[in-house]
């Protein structure tokens, strides 16, 4: 594909609480507990009647947030107050060949309202009652039913009872996303490990992926599996599954995590640890390259505290990942 025959575009995700009406404001903390504005495409566009997230194209010479606030003041009628880059995808229209820089936009001033003849709905991500939808935005959707806060499982240093114990107060405190990793524990204790997690976790809603063998997170009734970065790079498709995450450390991991199709990624070891005190971080500015650039979510990995959610998230990632921080 020649870079010059991409058509930049400037994309933007407002978010609202699913039990507020449309005004003035600012996002929810999760993700399917939002609602998210889609507008119509007018007609005598391409694609007219089609539903997309609001944006436009970058002009010659200006910049990706001169281009959001630009097409947000212009279509919407709202003045950007705080904006963070979230992922980025290259997607092939019959007329186009397109690069969809989106924004998670979480505060604006203003009501949003059409100055361009769309026509605007907020709609929940998990249950999009609007059709029909542009098809570059049915991973965006997926992707947005992702929360903040992803809990590794801790059992093999807390012991399994405490563990679970720990898991019914972070699952009532609001933890919706989880993977079941303890890989040192015996096979028939992880996999007993595995399905509690999950039985817990599916009373409150929340998903639960299994690090290791397919036939393991099957057996334990999971929502997907995790990958280790060694084993995602043996693969060449992805896991038949609903949901796939992988471990990543740069770049190079990365891009091949987006190229199996896998929903999201970890991201590490972003800020030093305790378990490789010594070791190699990547730093902040290093997640915001590689996090603007990829076309799955990240959630950073390494050093981090659910307090850190807003500046992973002003550094283009989705969220954090805890370990030990998840259970405390």
């Amino acid at each position: 594909m020649n870079p010059a025959s991409i058509t930049e575009v400037a994309v933007a995700v407002l978010s609202q609480p699913d039990d507020r009406a449309p005004r003035e404001g600012r996002c929810a903390a999760a993700g399917s507990s939002s609602r998210v504005l889609l507008a119509r495409r007018p007609a005598g566009k391409p694609y007219a009647g089609y539903w997309e997230f609001p944006g436009g194209k970058v002009e010659p010479g200006e910049s990706l947030d001169a281009a959001l606030a630009r097409e947000l003041r212009e279509e919407l009628g709202i003045g950007v107050s705080r904006a963070c880059r979230w992922i980025t995808h290259i997607f092939e229209y019959p007329h186009a060949s397109v690069r969809l820089n989106f924004f998670r936009v979480f505060e604006w001033q203003g009501t949003p309202h059409p100055h361009e003849g769309q026509v605007f709905s907020w709609q929940r991500p998990d249950a999009v009652e609007v059709t029909p939808l542009l098809p570059a935005n049915f991973p965006i959707l997926k992707a947005l039913t992702l929360p903040p806060v992803l809990g590794i499982s801790y059992a093999e240093a807390l012991g399994v009872d405490s563990f679970l114990a720990r898991l019914d107060v972070a699952l009532a405190n609001g933890l919706r996303l989880i993977q079941v990793r303890d890989k040192t524990l015996p096979e028939e204790v992880r996999l007993q490990l595995a399905r509690e997690t999950v039985r817990r976790a599916h009373r409150h809603g929340a998903r639960v992926l299994v690090n290791g063998p397919l036939e393991l997170a099957r057996a334990a009734g999971a929502d997907g599996v995790h990958l280790d970065s060694s084993i995602a790079a043996r693969l060449g498709t992805r896991p038949d599954c609903e949901w796939v995450g992988v471990s990543c450390h740069d770049g190079a991991e990365l891009a091949h995590a987006a190229v199996l199709g896998a929903d999201f990624a970890l991201l590490s070891p972003v800020l030093p640890t305790l378990t490789h005190p010594g070791a190699a971080t990547l730093g902040w500015p290093m997640v915001s390259s590689l996090a603007a650039a990829s076309p799955i979510p990240v959630y950073g990995l390494g050093g981090l505290t659910r307090d850190d959610v807003m500046r992973a998230r002003a550094h283009g990632a989705h969220g954090v990942a805890l370990l030990r921080g998840a259970w405390t």
